[in-house]
């Protein structure tokens, strides 16, 4: 609901609406709601989806739809009720089933993708020629305007994490799709050429650019990733988040992708983290154990397989009251944010004042 708010100039505001609008103008009417507000004003709401839910949901889109040529790909999107299309204003989440022996078809688009394997293993995918395995916490990255198809050999069905900046892209009116009349690409002689040079980390070929067009890296499999979580582990905490590790460009040392960034969490047995708020949104999907983030007050508890997108602005906290350390996979829109200069973060101290916006 908007609030009213009465000008000295408020009937030669409403006397002009028609005649402005004849010309393709407009001013300010005191019954619309204001462009500007004190604080950022979102209509994404949280939202908690249970694997409980989703995991016979899958079952029944395994059955049901089929995987055709095209584009089109069988995947079960996480819908925000406070938006007409995505899982946040800047990306969508969706969960897609790929059942032994199938191919999704080869096609580019504007839109950044990336995969998070969830469940099982036995996949590839080719991207630009590269082919890489998919198997279960391993991250794979489609850069935009890069061919890429997936193929299934395995034995039962594969279930895996897909999000797309399309919500962005769509907002920017750029969207721009091209299928393939080859249902899959051919592959390069050295299928895992970007690997070979940059998969270290810490070091890469002499006389390289140092930064491309878009991150070379197509491939960050599930042990480095935890392997590099474990060592962070013995560093101070983040006060936030706990042990946190984001996945990184290796030419620039910045986010694996330009639009969205990609991370990995561990929140300890027993941490109960402090609350911020930020502007930017996110999703998490929660790889293992289980416990309980906590947004504007409400509880939202959490186990393995589930997803919680927050909203905008929303103050936040972490507790994994459990036994067990729980392992989380982040996807947010920070890099975006952070590149136009919209990204803000404030902490909450412990008296409950705020402290000074920090960019």
């Amino acid at each position: 609901m908007s609030v009213v708010h009465a000008t000295k100039d408020e009937g030669a505001r409403r006397a002009l609406k028609e005649k402005l609008l004849k010309f393709n103008c407009r001013v300010h009417q005191p019954d619309e709601p204001p462009l500007f507000t004190r604080e950022p004003n979102s209509v994404v709401q949280t939202v908690h989806w249970r694997w409980r839910d989703l995991e016979p949901l899958l079952d029944e889109l395994g059955r049901q739809l089929s995987l055709e040529p095209g584009g089109n790909r069988r995947t079960l999107r996480l819908s925000n009720p406070g938006l007409p299309f995505g899982t946040t204003n800047t990306f969508w989440g969706s969960i897609q089933v790929i059942l032994p022996g199938e191919v999704a078809s080869n096609h580019r688009h504007t839109a950044s993708a990336f995969r998070f394997i969830m469940k099982g293993g036995g996949a590839t995918t080719t991207v630009n020629g590269e082919r890489y395995p998919m198997n279960e916490g391993d991250l794979v990255l489609t850069p935009s305007m890069m061919w890429h198809d997936h193929e299934y050999k395995g034995d039962t069905p594969m279930i895996w994490l897909d999000v797309l900046d399309i919500s962005m892209t769509r907002s920017m009116s750029a969207v721009f799709f091209e299928g393939s009349k080859d249902l899959q690409q051919t592959v390069d002689a050295v299928p895992d050429r970007s690997y070979r040079q940059y998969g270290s980390g810490l070091m890469g070929p002499p006389g390289a650019p140092v930064s491309h067009p878009h991150n070379p890296l197509l491939a960050y499999p599930k042990d480095m990733a935890l392997r590099a979580l474990e060592l962070a582990s013995g560093l101070k905490p983040d006060p936030f988040d706990d042990v946190i590790l984001e996945y990184r460009n290796p030419t620039n040392g910045g986010p694996a992708m330009r639009t969205m960034g990609m991370r990995l969490q561990k929140l300890r047995a027993g941490v109960h983290t402090q609350a911020r708020r930020h502007t930017g949104s996110k999703l998490y999907y929660v790889v293992s154990g289980e416990g309980r983030t906590i947004v504007n007050g409400r509880p939202y508890d959490w186990s393995a397989g589930d997803f919680l997108t927050l909203e905008p602005w929303a103050w936040h906290e972490h507790h994994n009251r459990s036994a067990k350390d729980a392992v989380l996979f982040q996807v947010n829109d920070f890099p975006a944010m952070q590149a136009l200069g919209y990204y803000f973060e404030e902490p909450l101290t412990t008296n409950g004042g705020h402290q000074q916006l920090v960019s």
